[in-house]
Parts: structure tokens; sequence; C-alpha cells
């Protein structure tokens, strides 16, 4: 009886201990909701919290309005915080993608709800330390498969539960490109006056990039908690 119950209770130990590691990454109950209702999935990476999904707030968190801006001429002209949907197209792009901000509108430091922020070159730099290195550490952050990615979508494997989705981007001076195949997500950091560091995945290759681009561009924008 003693022998039978050893092993009964060795058994559920392992069991208990290889569930616990398989839930390493699982996501965590709580939503997170903006100032407009908008839910978001969150999840746990190593010792950090990240919303699982684009930011789509049209406001900031005290209510006021962040300007669309849907002109290129415009776009390219701002010096104060805008935002904009891929290819100005919210039906298709708002509810998966989320919005493109512009740097301006990072830079007010009040872009994400109450708790969170948009995280810091350090930041990402510590996620990208956790998921190994910036060759494949990408990989750990797509989401696997070819429904928001196109082919190969090489290295995916959404290992984290990070969900990085190709939502592509709006350049300086106004035109889109790359979705499906890229996508870039800020940083709070500035390197001068008018540049922020930003974090990038590609469909191409598995890689963790890191860069810096003018305040004009238009990124997508994952929150990380306080």
């Amino acid at each position: 009886m003693d022998k039978k119950f050893s092993i009964f209770t060795l058994t559920l130990l392992i069991f208990a201990l290889y569930s616990n590691g398989c839930r390493k990454h699982e996501k965590i109950s709580d939503l997170v909701t903006d100032i407009e209702g908008n839910t978001y999935k969150t999840v746990i990476v190593g010792s950090q919290v990240w919303m699982a999904e684009n930011l789509k707030t049209t406001r900031f968190p005290d209510g006021t309005v962040i300007p669309l801006t849907e002109d290129a001429s415009a776009w390219r002209n701002l010096t104060t915080p805008g935002y904009c949907w891929y290819n100005n197209d919210p039906v298709t792009y708002k509810d998966t993608y989320g919005a493109l901000y512009n740097g301006f509108t990072i830079a007010t430091g009040k872009l994400c709800p109450a708790g969170w922020h948009v995280p810091d070159k350090q930041e990402w730099r510590a996620l990208r330390e956790f998921t190994g290195d910036s060759v494949k550490g990408g990989g750990k952050l797509k989401e696997a498969g070819t429904t928001h990615w196109l082919s190969p979508n090489k290295g995916a494997d959404n290992s984290t539960g990070f969900t990085a989705l190709g939502a592509g981007l709006r350049y300086f001076e106004g035109s889109f490109a790359s979705v499906l195949s890229y996508t870039s997500l800020w940083s709070s950091s500035g390197v001068a006056n008018d540049e922020l560091w930003y974090a990038a995945l590609y469909f191409g290759d598995p890689s963790f990039a890191m860069d810096h681009k003018n305040k004009n561009h238009g990124f997508s924008v994952r929150c990380i908690k306080d």
C-alpha cells in the first residue's frame, strides 16, 4: 500500500511540475480596458506583463481625442499627436490590427490605460533577451500560421503568447505599406528630438530587430504593465 501510495504521489508531483511549466506563458485572466471600452488580452512573458493585442484607442485616458489624420500631406506635416487605420480602412483593419500612431502621440507619455505604459527601449531589450536573441527571438513573438502573416512566416511559433501580427506601417510621408509582412512597435525612448526607438518583426525571418525612426512614422503600440 505504501509503495503504491508513493508511486501515486510521485506521479501527481511530476504532473504538477509539467503543468506549471506549460503554463508559464499562459494568458492572465484579467482583461485590460481602455477609455473607449475596448478590451485587450494580456500575457505574462518572463517577469513582464504585456498586452497581447495592439492598442486601438482613439482617445487618451483623460478623454482627449487623438486626431484622426487620413490625408497624406497632413500626416507628414504633423508635429503633434495623430493616428490612423491602415490604408484608412477601419472596417478591415481596426479590430484585428489596431491603430497606427505617430511618435508625437507616444511622446506625450499618456497613451496607455492607467497602470500601463508604452515600453521603453530597455523593456523591449529585456523581452528580446528573454526570447533568446535578436536572430531568432522574433519567432517566439509572432502569431504562427499565415492568417495574419504572409508565407512562410519563418520561425513563428508564438511560444510566448505575445501574438504579434503583420500590422504594417505608415511611412513619414503618408503612404501605407507591408501589412501581413511586417510590423513595427513603438518604444517610448528617444534618440534625438524627432526620433524614437521601435521593435520590428518580419514574415521572412524570425529576427527581433530594434531601430529608430522619426516621429512622423505610424507604428503599432503594445502596452506593458507598470
